[in-house]
């Protein structure tokens, strides 16, 4: 997938999340120092546990060792809670005895600048030497809950959500959300500075660990971010959705970008496309995390975008169709026979032609909730159920209602597992036996409609089809980046051009007139954004006027030389851009869009990951808002969009082959009935 050395699976995560024992480096008795913490946390579990102290000769009422060097028995994963100052002889005490696994909840290191960073390279170099691994450092540290390793500040739930995270007091409030769900931690691992440990390998050490079934990541540096794609891919096609959440949605204006491609492709739009090629439902903030968590651990995605609302009050009914179509869902209208089947269980004033507001049929009959999610859900017509309302505080009014509710809350359960269709239920009672009941029974309970909502439209595309881009050997590098050689490279790679000459002098002028079929177009070399300068003339008729054209763009612009080139036909055509950066983490990014001048101004373009096969090229196309002007309007016959579709596939492939170029651009990209033809390039050196 990358240039990167190693395998994509390369280190056995047992040594970190079960180790045979655990040795404490800067164990104290102090109550406000890590040293404390990870000390009770590791004394908690069933293994050795060895406190290192230099000073002192008894921590917590425990011999305490001066070094690790003096702890008996063998030595399995050992936590450095100590100075920066002090950190290297301690790893290096730690690999003498055999240390397995390393976690340094030090800080001063990497984070601290480049003396720091080089000191921690060495360290990892060290590390990597022995064969050992090391978490951190400048982390929170590392838990498992089937194997009762807590080496972190703060006690963590256990369950069946495994969490990776670049942010230690973010895992804190994660664990009380999950809380709210009746969810827990199987495993959580603190990335710290990720100096060696990736988020990758996290990911790919819960691949095969039967605790998880979902596994949420919160990352800021991905660090070879093809790799992690590549492991957040094979957990989600082994059955183990990624949920990432990460920052940088709001970096787009901080780049000065010189190309269109530039100004549009943000931090965040490519992680989106990463996102959208790995399977990884991305989320915006901790409660989506939990909420998408809690959806996910049920097993069951819906498998298209039409939703029925089952509610107990008009308006919640309405409320929770707004957000769901806000969201991207469907509420369609049920059919005749199902909405007659629905009203067969409610009272006569009852909505069922979707939503379906019950009117007060739960008071009447408590089991109709769950008749009715059942007719609804075998119906065929729609692919899962939104519950809003009153339903879980139904119990309060009589020890009848509240035994009735609670068979519901099974019922509900089982038709969602028969069904297989999920079932997300908004309750303004999520604490109610009811409500537990439903978790209990594989459903997830949300305290708002706009979470049970969310959560359903987040999971409904995640899951990818095709395989993840593979990276193509690097090209000779192009030395000059110029118009006219840009125009080369890619005509080279098989995109098509008008013919063309390149011209320095008024003679050369004139032999390009003579050689090109009239109208033709005259462009500066050399000039970044031609036609805002005055660069490009266009329906240029006859020599005379070629000749006049290169005269007053040469007195005004003096450019290196020119362009002359037939004009194409534009007649029905569509501009169209297509655009590669290179990202820091990812790699080549390709952006598709409405192209020209006025590109920036449409902003109607999509972000994926480059290269893209021609196939994966026109399903982008034809997924922008301005697709209709592709299929034809108002009379306009259609384009040919797989022809487009294959010029993007051969300009993706070209510049993932340049590393050297921070960005590869063709605009406009005219595609009309009778074909693709790119009318400029632009390339920039990285």
């Amino acid at each position: 997938m990358t240039a990167a050395s190693r395998d994509l699976r390369s280190y056995d995560l047992t040594v970190l999340f079960d180790p045979v024992s655990v040795v404490v480096v800067g164990a104290t008795d102090n109550t406000a120092k890590w040293g404390n913490w990870l000390a009770l946390g590791a004394l908690e579990g069933p293994r050795p546990v060895h406190l290192v102290n230099a000073r002192a000769a008894t921590v917590l009422g425990r011999t305490a060792y001066r070094s690790v060097r003096d702890v008996p028995g063998p030595v399995g994963l050992v936590a450095i809670a100590v100075p920066a100052d002090h950190i290297d002889a301690a790893v290096d005490d730690a690999l003498a005895m055999g240390a397995t696994a390393i976690v340094a909840i030090s800080t001063g290191l990497g984070e601290s600048g480049e003396e720091g960073r080089r000191r921690e390279e060495a360290l990892v170099e060290r590390v990597r030497a022995a064969g050992a691994v090391l978490l951190g450092p400048n982390c929170l540290g590392v838990f498992d809950s089937g194997s009762s390793l807590l080496l972190s500040s703060n006690p963590l739930p256990a369950g069946r959500v495994a969490f990776v995270s670049q942010s230690g007091n973010l895992s804190l409030e994660l664990a009380q959300l999950l809380t709210e769900h009746g969810l827990g931690f199987s495993r959580f691992a603190s990335l710290g500075n990720q100096a060696h440990l990736e988020a990758a390998d996290l990911v790919l050490g819960c691949i095969d660990h039967p605790g998880t079934d979902v596994i949420a990541v919160y990352c800021e540096d991905f660090r070879d971010g093809r790799r992690f794609a590549a492991a957040a891919r094979e957990a989600t096609d082994s059955g183990k959705p990624v949920v990432l959440l990460t920052v940088g949605s709001s970096e787009a204006a901080a780049r000065n970008a010189q190309s269109h491609t530039g100004s549009m492709v943000s931090s965040s739009s490519v992680v989106d496309a990463v996102c959208a090629a790995a399977g990884i439902v991305r989320v915006r903030t901790p409660q989506e995390l939990a909420d998408v968590a809690a959806q996910l651990s049920t097993g069951r995605r819906p498998h298209g975008r039409r939703v029925a609302v089952l509610a107990d009050g008009g308006g919640h009914a309405s409320i929770a169709s707004d957000v769901a179509e806000a969201a991207g869902l469907l509420v369609p209208r049920f059919s005749a026979g199902l909405s007659a089947r629905v009203a067969a269980s409610l009272p006569p004033a009852a909505s069922t032609a979707n939503p379906i507001d019950v009117a007060g049929g739960g008071e009447q009959d408590i089991g109709c909730f769950a008749t009715v999610a059942d007719v609804v859900l075998a119906s065929g017509e729609v692919d899962a159920l939104v519950m809003s309302g009153y339903f879980g505080g139904y119990g309060v009014y009589g020890a009848d209602l509240e035994e009735g509710e609670l068979v519901t809350a099974r019922r509900l359960a089982e038709i969602a597992a028969q069904r297989d269709r999920p079932v997300a239920e908004h309750s303004m009672f999520p604490a109610s036996p009811a409500a537990r009941e439903m978790r209990g029974g594989g459903l997830a309970v949300f305290r708002t409609i706009e979470g049970a909502v969310r959560s359903l439209a987040a999971v409904v595309d995640a899951g990818a089809a095709d395989p993840l881009p593979v990276l193509p050997q690097p090209s000779a590098p192009l030395h000059s980046t110029d118009y006219w050689s840009s125009r080369a490279m890619l005509a080279d790679a098989g995109v098509p051009f008008p013919t063309a000459r390149l011209v320095r002098s008024r003679a050369e002028a004139v032999a390009a007139g003579g050689d090109l079929v009239f109208p033709v177009v005259l462009k500066a070399v050399g000039l970044l954004h031609k036609s805002d300068a005055g660069g490009v003339v266009l329906g240029i008729r006859d020599e005379a006027a070629l000749l006049a054209a290169y005269g007053d763009v040469l007195a005004r612009l003096a450019p290196e030389a020119c362009t002359v080139e037939e004009m194409a036909d534009l007649t029905d055509g569509v501009e169209l851009i297509v655009g590669v950066r290179q990202d820091a983490r990812f790699g080549p990014v390709a952006l598709v869009g409405l192209g020209g001048v006025l590109t920036e101004v449409w902003h109607d373009v999509a972000t994926v990951l480059a290269p893209v096969t021609p196939a994966a090229a026109e399903r982008a196309l034809r997924a922008l808002r301005g697709a209709p002007l592709l299929a034809g309007v108002r009379g306009r016959p259609a384009v040919d969009v797989a022809a487009a579709a294959a010029v993007v596939a051969r300009v993706t492939e070209v510049a993932a082959a340049h590393p050297e170029l921070a960005d590869v651009e063709v605009n406009p990209l005219l595609v009309t009935p009778r074909g693709a033809v790119a009318l400029d390039a632009r390339v920039l050196p990285a």
